[in-house]
């Protein structure tokens, strides 16, 4: 106990049913198209208003095209979707950050770089990279449709309380290793049910080290290993990327909000329920192999042999390989690949652009490879071409595409053919994920950008 996570979360406590679940109160809730039509629908259903609309963000970000905002959305379940959330945001007087505004985006990118995520909130919203949040030192998790309109009819909800986890990776990360990295080594250690019933907490030198960009992407995944939500202790890198954000604290508020902050951390003595630690040293670059998160390697490996998988799960593992088109013991070096994906709301942040940046400055796109380079938001866009990385793409090739989910789920226009080969930045590699039979590889934004100047997978230390 004493944890961060306990510390936040008792002082949301409401009440505590015996033997039940916790009443918890919510700081944030945030919005988007997908998972809340039923959720107003219930309001109207029972004649209730949200309870605290100045609480509540909405934003459409899965179903909105990469390109042409400016036009009606072409595809007639998108348009709905999207149109229905602004309808909805309107009737009930919430705050909407509609396509085509400077604040629209995904809205995991959104709620960072607007401050409407601050340490110490609990944050939810009906989308389960919603753990993004907790980078910035807040309990932060994605919950059901049901659940969106608990929380608009009363700004709490009904949750049981989840174990606690600390996953701490010590020492320095070498060159050409990223937080994506560091996420699909502990993923890959641990299994995508590894962190089943828990709430983790990442701690040791490699985290602190961290950009806030760069926590927001290791948070963010946090959920591929099964885990209920993961979270960072706030510290100096945190206040200092909050300051002066739109929706920041300001003037004596500011000073009073920095020192609670400051108290946010687990206790010296504080008790997890479980404690896993790992070596920055033994994190090279990583890229999966097989249709979930968890079957990754580092870049230099082979695919690991039959033999070496558990008997029990030896049918899944042949028919992910047979899946993607791989076999046991290949070596994924010079591996043609077909598209190459950056943005999402693991990587699509302005350092992930700069990352990419890095590799393909002085270089041309392989004419083998179609490539999405798909902003977070439109803040993100603005700050590529105040930077200048739209010139380094444009000359190396590549086009910046409008903000939004684009590749990372086949809910839009941005979709991977059948049996074609995507190195993604995104977070998820399931049959279908991106596109009906795709085949997806996920790896860091510095792998892509080796992978989409080379055509083939490449270890991006060689070009670095």
């Amino acid at each position: 106990m004493n944890t961060l996570f306990d510390k936040i979360w008792d002082a949301h406590l409401v009440t505590k049913v015996e033997d039940g679940p916790t009443q918890l109160y919510i700081d944030r809730l945030f919005c988007h198209e997908v998972t809340s039509p039923q959720a107003f629908s219930g309001l109207r259903a029972r004649g209730i208003k949200v309870m605290r609309p100045e609480k509540v963000f909405c934003m459409p970000d899965h179903n909105t095209p990469t390109h042409d905002q400016d036009k009606p959305i072409e595809d007639p379940i998108s348009k709905t979707q999207v149109d229905t959330l602004a309808k909805n945001a309107s009737d009930f007087g919430l705050e909407h950050f509609g396509m085509m505004s400077p604040k629209n985006g995904i809205i995991h990118v959104v709620g960072p770089e607007r401050g409407l995520t601050l340490p110490g909130m609990t944050i939810v919203c009906g989308d389960s990279h919603t753990s993004t949040h907790g980078a910035l030192g807040a309990v932060a998790f994605g919950i059901g449709t049901s659940e969106v309109e608990m929380v608009l009819a009363s700004q709490c909800i009904l949750q049981s309380r989840p174990k606690t986890m600390r996953i701490s990776v010590d020492g320095k990360l070498a060159k050409g290793v990223t937080a994506k990295d560091i996420a699909l080594y502990i993923i890959s250690k641990m299994t995508t049910g590894g962190a089943t019933g828990y709430f983790v907490e990442y701690a040791g030198e490699a985290i602190t080290g961290l950009s806030m960009e760069g926590r927001l992407t290791l948070c963010n995944l946090s959920i591929e290993m099964g885990a209920r939500g993961g979270m960072i202790a706030p510290d100096e890198v945190t206040i200092d990327y909050i300051r002066n954000r739109e929706y920041a604290p300001k003037g004596e508020e500011w000073d009073h909000a920095v020192a609670y902050w400051k108290t946010l951390k687990s206790a010296d003595d504080a008790v997890f329920d479980k404690e896993v630690s790992y070596r920055a040293e033994d994190i090279e670059p990583m890229i999966t192999y097989g249709t979930n998160p968890g079957m990754g390697m580092g870049i230099t490996h082979q695919i690991p042999s039959l033999d070496s998988v558990p008997e029990a799960g030896r049918t899944s593992f042949s028919k992910s390989l047979e899946y993607m088109g791989l076999k046991p013991e290949e070596n994924l070096i010079g591996k043609k690949i077909d598209y190459v994906f950056i943005g999402s709301c693991t990587n699509g942040r302005i350092e992930d652009f700069r990352d990419f940046a890095s590799i393909v400055k002085g270089r041309k796109k392989a004419d083998n490879v179609i490539a999405w380079l798909v902003p977070g938001s439109w803040e993100v866009d603005k700050q590529m071409r105040k930077e200048g990385l739209d010139k380094i793409f444009e000359e190396a090739g590549f086009a910046i595409r409008q903000p939004g989910c684009s590749a990372c789920l086949a809910m839009n226009d941005d979709k991977v053919p059948a049996g074609k080969y995507a190195v993604s930045t995104s977070n998820r590699n399931f049959e279908g994920r991106q596109g009906p039979g795709a085949r997806t590889l996920l790896a860091s934004p510095l792998v892509a950008a080796a992978a989409a100047v080379t055509g083939v997978i490449t270890d991006p230390r060689t070009l670095l």
